[in-house]
């Protein structure tokens, strides 16, 4: 794919690795709708970068949200070709903690937005990418997903997180076998420690010592390296159906 001809939905765009890629896209020439609930935040970038982008308030979970969003898209730039799926979010429970049991309530809502909302995403967005003119290789669309490191090594009080994380690691090349009758390659990255909104709020030792874990480069991964491979992804066909780990060669321990 032809980084100007990219038209893409970067899901938890207004923040962290979806804003990192949402910048990269337009600064090499890309549209980008940016999609999240975080309005304040969204509006705001989409106001910065210009006409390259356009905000829409979308929960992942939600189809009457996604399908909105997808035709306000296709209105505006004539066609999406692209799903980038940031959004997500993540807690931390024990399976028993002092409190008691994992609460069932949370764990539903973490599988609820990172990997129901990603296949919510993959569905619709598929639906009408089917429909666009291929490329010379045949190409009509692409998706990448984001998963984790925690997706295999899992630390305690991680289940919730890693089991929705997990969850879009198998799906990945099931829903690439069955799309690629259309032209469209499904990929996934699995982030590892990067610096994003939930390890802001750590102190700056913390935050070293968590990057000291990683063998190289010896710190927390920059979102905008993270951009760098979303973007090498979507212009490389023959890049489908696996899960790409971006970690610095880190293994996570139980805790």
């Amino acid at each position: 794919m032809i980084v100007n001809e990219i038209i893409a939905v970067v899901t938890g765009g207004a923040s962290g690795l979806g804003e990192a890629t949402v910048r990269k896209l337009v600064r090499n020439g890309g549209k980008v709708v940016i999609a999240d609930r975080d309005t304040e935040k969204g509006e705001k970038l989409a106001k910065e970068l210009g006409s390259q982008t356009l905000f829409a308030e979308v929960d992942v979970t939600s189809e009457e949200d996604i399908t909105a969003m997808l035709d306000k898209a296709i209105d505006h730039f004539g066609k999406v070709n692209a799903v980038v799926n940031c959004a997500g979010i993540v807690v931390g429970e024990k399976i028993v903690g002092r409190e008691g049991p994992h609460r069932l309530s949370s764990f539903s809502k973490v599988v609820e937005v990172n990997l129901i909302g990603t296949f919510n995403m993959i569905r619709l967005g598929a639906e009408r990418m089917q429909h666009n003119e291929p490329n010379e290789e045949g190409e009509r669309g692409v998706f990448v997903n984001t998963a984790s490191v925690a997706a295999f090594e899992g630390q305690i009080g991680q289940a919730a997180y890693s089991a929705s994380k997990s969850g879009v690691v198998g799906m990945t090349l099931p829903i690439s076998r069955e799309l690629a009758r259309y032209g469209l390659r499904v990929m996934t990255v699995a982030p590892g420690l990067f610096e994003t909104p939930m390890f802001s709020q750590l102190p700056e030792d913390a935050r070293e010592a968590l990057g000291e874990r990683t063998p190289f480069p010896k710190r927390l991964g920059k979102p905008y390296e993270f951009a760098k491979l979303v973007l090498s992804i979507l212009e490389n066909p023959m890049l489908n159906g696996e899960v790409i780990r971006l970690d610095g060669a880190i293994r996570m321990q139980p805790k």
